[in-house]
């Protein structure tokens, strides 16, 4: 757990390449694999309302062009539409991008923040990733399984304003970086997003009241220097379910990542 591999460095057509092939590969299992994909909306709504979780749109971040978060809230804004109202039926597996679909500048994306190969960067549909983190939060507090889920290997920025645990999230690329759930109960789920002044919002409901409460705990965070240099982090996310009194943990994801700032603070002096 202490020691992590760098990820490997590839050229860039390399990387193109391999991104089309495994995009491929992705579509090929959504037209021919055996999933029950969500897909129906409804605007009937549901009263029983699950977890709701909010986050800030705009964050100033170190190094990073304002006017890229600005683009972030229209990328964010034509995505959720694809999502918005979306129902996760029993057996069906929920996808982010099986529902949004590939983010271009024709549908109206701009460039937002990306990561590529731990540095940040700019892309068409950026920022969608802000998405996939509130999604991965909202479903960790239900009883729908996460199936498919990536995060980044590289910890790019502080926890200043951080309101969730560290790793407690799900990056987003299309469309083989995916987060995907599946409903294995009973009850029909509902998924609302929508956009504030200042926040992306969501909230999951059922069409039956659930007795279940589920609630999230970071455990075995650790901050550890490196034999060849710099810092990596580690941590779980788990899952904590309390049915009547009846408590059961699951551990949700498990983390590890390359830190890209230095975690310690220097002592300041007089």
């Amino acid at each position: 757990m202490n020691k992590i591999k760098k990820p490997a460095k590839r050229s860039q057509l390399r990387q193109i390449i391999g991104k089309e092939y495994f995009i491929f590969l992705k579509k090929y299992e959504w037209f021919f694999g055996k999933k029950k994909w969500a897909s129906s909306k409804s605007f009937i709504e549901f009263e029983n309302s699950i977890f709701k979780h909010k986050s800030m749109i705009l964050r100033p971040l170190k190094d990073v062009d304002m006017y890229l978060q600005e683009n972030k809230r229209k990328n964010l804004e034509i995505a959720i539409k694809h999502i918005n109202k979306t129902l996760i039926k029993p057996e069906e597996t929920f996808s982010v991008w099986k529902l949004i679909g590939r983010p271009t500048k024709k549908k109206g994306y701009l460039d937002g923040l990306v990561l590529k190969q731990g540095k940040i960067s700019k892309d068409t549909g950026g920022g969608l990733c802000q998405l996939g983190n509130l999604l991965f939060w909202i479903f960790s507090h239900s009883p729908l399984t996460i199936t498919e889920r990536y995060r980044h290997g590289f910890d790019v920025f502080p926890d200043e304003n951080r309101k969730v645990p560290f790793g407690a999230g799900a990056t987003l690329s299309y469309n083989y970086i995916d987060l995907q759930v599946k409903n294995e109960t009973d009850f029909t789920f509902k998924i609302n997003l929508w956009m504030d002044k200042t926040h992306l919002v969501g909230e999951l409901l059922s069409n039956k009241k659930i007795c279940k409460t589920y609630k999230i705990e970071e455990r075995d965070h650790l901050i550890k220097q490196q034999f060849l240099g710099g810092y990596s982090r580690h941590n779980k996310i788990i899952q904590i379910e309390n049915d009547n009194g009846i408590i059961k943990e699951k551990l949700i994801v498990e983390n590890h990542a390359i830190m890209m700032y230095n975690p310690f603070l220097e002592e300041k002096r007089d």
